[in-house]
């Protein structure tokens, strides 16, 4: 039986993988600080025998674990955040994993955090997360004279994305796999797959209409969207979702292509729900779905026409947030997940995880 354990466990997407692995394993401690995190691990896993809230203040196991998860928190490094790095107390949180690693010396570790890491302090602070973490080589280049705190690991490193790995979200992260040194020390990343499910393929049917949006906001958003058609330059693949981001300034929105962007913490996503009729030239789409747009905007109705191109084309609009359960499709939770926090702690949930199949590929190349 396998034994694992994990430093900032959320919502427990490793447990999650594990589970998905079909594999027997005793889950020897988990940690969060988190208490509405706390609250949703306990309901889809039960409690741990040892669930500290404070990795500062958890003791360190004395029998090695075959597997170590951490996932220090990420603002510090984020694209998105002030990018205040090791200066931010929570970058140093790294530091804390890196003790654990020296002292408990598991099998294997994973490491996870946002790709902003890699630039951080112009590449310094992820060189030195290597350094501290490889000591005895680095993508199967050997160390020759490794740091005097180094762990002696061989580590493989990776930038990652949903995407590849049959989630539709635009989801690129960081991982660093570790290695014991007596273990079989030679990994390979999985193979990226063409990705077959959609943005469209984890909307719920019927949707709560305190999701949906207001006709002033809406009206803000669809006017250059009518502009755009009116003038004959807005082409709508009605097989397709497409995600749309706006801007914080403007609240305009930009076309992406048939994956979410990436879930933060506020769902900053919605999806735009549109009824297609025309007469000729195009056709009524059956799953009434389309573009992606942010949690910022309302819902509403409005008519355009595209010149002569094509007659009158009517749309019944409906722009709504991604709801919850939809946040977890796309951080490919199953539907038997649960959760009884609100909405606001959901959606905070599921944008600190990691994306479960992503892991579930990972752990399938080390066990």
């Amino acid at each position: 039986m396998l034994k694992v354990g994990s430093d900032f466990s959320g919502v427990g997407a490793f447990d999650q993988a594990l589970k998905r692995l079909n594999i027997n394993y005793e889950t020897i401690f988990a940690c969060d600080w988190d208490k509405y995190a706390r609250q949703t691990y306990i309901e889809n896993y039960g409690k741990p025998k040892y669930f500290p809230k404070d990795v500062y203040e958890r003791n360190i196991p004395n029998q090695s674990l075959d597997i170590y998860m951490t996932s220090p928190p990420c603002q510090a490094f984020s694209l998105a955040g002030k990018r205040k790095g090791e200066d931010d107390k929570r970058g140093v949180l790294f530091y804390n994993s890196h003790e654990f690693i020296q002292n408990n010396k598991p099998r294997y570790f994973i490491f996870e955090n946002v790709r902003g890491l890699l630039s951080d302090s112009n590449g310094r602070t992820f060189q030195i997360w290597c350094d501290m973490l490889g000591g005895k080589s680095v993508n199967g280049n050997p160390v020759l004279f490794p740091r005097q705190d180094a762990t002696p690991y061989h580590i493989y490193h990776k930038v990652l994305n949903a995407k590849h790995y049959g989630v539709p979200q635009n989801r690129e992260r960081v991982f660093i796999i570790g290695i014991r040194d007596d273990a079989d020390n030679t990994f390979r990343f999985p193979k990226e797959k063409p990705l077959k499910n959609k943005l469209k393929d984890v909307l719920e049917a019927d949707v709560d209409s305190k999701y949906f949006l207001s006709d002033k906001m809406i009206n803000s958003i669809m006017t250059p969207a009518t502009e755009k058609w009116q003038s004959g330059k807005m082409e709508i693949d009605l097989d397709i979702a497409r995600p749309i981001t706006a801007t914080s300034e403007t609240r305009r929105g930009r076309v992406g292509k048939e994956v979410a962007q990436t879930l933060d913490t506020g769902c900053n996503q919605g999806v735009w729900i549109a009824d297609y009729r025309a007469d000729e030239g195009l056709r009524i789409r059956k799953d009434n779905i389309s573009p992606c747009m942010t949690s910022s905007m309302q819902g509403g109705e409005w008519k355009a026409n595209r010149g002569t191109r094509n007659p009158p084309l009517v749309y019944n609009n409906k722009i709504r947030r991604l709801t919850p359960k939809e946040c977890f499709r796309l951080m490919d939770f199953p539907d038997t997940f649960k959760w009884t926090v609100s909405d606001t702690q959901a959606y905070k949930q599921a944008g600190n995880s990691i994306v479960v199949n992503v892991l579930y590929e990972l752990l399938k190349k080390l066990l």
